[in-house]
């Protein structure tokens, strides 16, 4: 074994950042033995140096995060201080000077991934992120690497805990989504602001990484729809059990049907009960692939908080140290297929649509009219009415999303038709 210590510098000291310090330390004696040299933490940059930091040597903090990835004795830069700057920055420099970088910040690798991953190559370097995508469970390195020789068609997954623990919360007991999501934040699954997790934005940016991953083609942020989970209601649960399904707010990156493209989409959707995803409870995650040598496959686990995320991140760390003892680096980005990246329109799936109408003779044609106006096949149809009002539930077979959208306008036009109450993705069939 190699006697001098491997550098490591620590951008961040957070909830993450300060559980891979702890293990850093220790799990010292176990590190060296899997990489075949000691690990040493040299430096770790915070933005508050006055808070207690147990375990860690005060003499080791510092403010000044660019003055630390440049050294130049550094070998690994831990980046888990997250957003789009200063961490962009710090990692284009950390490569400048010599380092490695392991991160954790998926909204920047969603951004900008191409560009660090050409900084990386530029300088010899490697660009490690298992910790990006669904925290302790190993799939970024399963894609890129177990998988290398198959082709993947589709990844369908719950990327958030906060929204599985919401949903899950929603599902069992009844209750509306603001009593949810108050649960989930008294409990410290949810932020005071919530927005990035419910508005879709968290698992967004993963969708991303999966994607580009998964397709060897760049998806970035920009290229994946989202839609949040905040108008999922007790009804739309009742209407999912009624089908045999529940709702996930899910990330789906597939390939099209004569594989010259790519889609990357996050929204709630109905599953049914008997997909493996529809048994993930609480705050946990899964992601399913479905591939065609391999054929089906699912990673489980938890996908976030302070060890399960610190486990990735110092899984990369072993291997990126390896890399730096053995003079090589590990994979890097992988987009040689270049698919086209389609808009939702050309996506295809069912739809459960639910419409407030009179209750009066007629309306049940004149809707059903407009879906086959617009190219849309009517799966099943159930209907309720009371003093003039009734509400009528239409599952539809297979269509592109560009026709439903054109379904539902035309819907809204309808004076029979008092409104839309819901509109929901039916997947996993």
């Amino acid at each position: 074994m190699r006697t001098r210590p491997l550098k490591v510098a620590l951008l961040g000291c957070g909830v993450v950042g300060s559980e891979v310090a702890r293990i850093m330390t220790t799990h010292a004696d176990d590190l060296a033995a899997r990489i075949g040299a000691p690990v040493e933490l040299a430096g770790v940059a915070v933005r508050r140096p006055d808070r207690v930091r147990e375990g860690i040597d005060p003499a080791l903090v510092t403010t000044d995060a660019t003055a630390l990835v440049k050294r130049g004795d550094i070998d690994v830069v831990v980046e888990v201080i997250g957003g789009i700057e200063p961490a962009r920055t710090l990692i284009t420099t950390a490569f400048e000077h010599g380092a490695s970088v392991v991160s954790a910040n998926k909204a920047l690798l969603a951004q900008d991934g191409a560009a660090l991953h050409a900084a990386a190559g530029q300088h010899g370097k490697d660009l490690y992120y298992e910790a990006a995508v669904a925290g302790a469970i190993p799939l970024i390195r399963p894609l890129r690497e177990s998988l290398a020789g198959d082709k993947v068609n589709r990844v369908l997954g719950i990327v958030n805990g906060t929204t599985n623990f919401i949903l899950d919360k929603m599902d069992s007991t009844g209750a509306g989504y603001q009593e949810a999501l108050d649960e989930a934040t008294a409990l410290g699954y949810a932020e005071a602001d919530p927005t990035a997790d419910v508005e879709g934005f968290d698992a967004a940016a993963k969708a991303a990484i999966l994607a580009g991953i998964a397709f060897h083609t760049r998806v970035r942020l920009d290229d994946v729809y989202r839609e949040g989970m905040t108008e999922v209601t007790a009804a739309d649960f009742r209407s999912a059990k009624e089908m045999g399904c529940t709702i996930k707010l899910l990330a789906i990156c597939e390939r099209s049907a004569d594989g010259a493209s790519v889609t990357a989409r996050v929204h709630p959707a109905m599953i049914p009960l008997t997909h493996p995803l529809a048994s993930v409870r609480g705050a946990y995650n899964a992601v399913f692939v479905e591939s065609d040598a391999a054929g089906q496959l699912m990673f489980y686990g938890p996908g976030a908080g302070g060890s399960p995320t610190a486990s990735a991140v110092l899984g990369d760390l072993v291997a990126v140290c390896r890399n730096r003892l053995n003079g090589t680096t590990g994979p890097g980005e992988s987009a040689y297929a270049d698919l086209t990246v389609s808009p939702m329109g050309d996506v295809v799936t069912r739809y459960h649509i639910s419409l407030d109408v009179a209750d009066k003779p007629g309306v049940l044609a004149q809707v059903a009219t407009v879906f086959a106006e617009h190219g849309v096949s009517i799966d099943t149809v159930r209907q309720q009415g009371k003093d003039g009002e009734a509400s009528l539930v239409v599952v539809t077979h297979r269509a592109s999303d560009a026709s439903l959208s054109g379904t539902v306008e035309a819907l809204r036009k309808l004076d029979t038709v008092r409104g839309v109450a819901s509109i929901m993705r039916v997947e996993g069939e």
